[in-house]
């Protein structure tokens, strides 16, 4: 399944969004800050990854069903694509 370059908009600000995060998270340990904020910050770059993801999969399941109907939707391949994701 393709994804539509027009839909990933959002989940490609989000990515790059993280991207920034994992970034300072870099730093903040080059600059040997505290284990705490550094965990925090670690944590959200975390989360977003997995809401990147998890709106990656939703889109291509709202695709398959409205492309192909649900009759030739992988049950399967989508719940293993969701557990990729846990």
């Amino acid at each position: 399944m393709q994804l539509e370059p027009e839909s990933m908009t959002p989940v490609i600000n989000r990515i790059k969004r993280a991207q920034g995060q994992l970034a300072g998270v870099l730093r903040m340990l080059e600059e040997g800050r505290d284990c705490e904020d550094v965990v925090t910050q670690l944590a959200a770059v975390s989360k977003a990854l997995d809401r990147a993801g998890f709106a990656i999969v939703a889109t291509g399941l709202q695709q398959c069903i409205a492309t192909d109907g649900a009759d030739s939707l992988d049950v399967k391949k989508m719940e293993k694509l969701f557990l990729s994701l846990a």
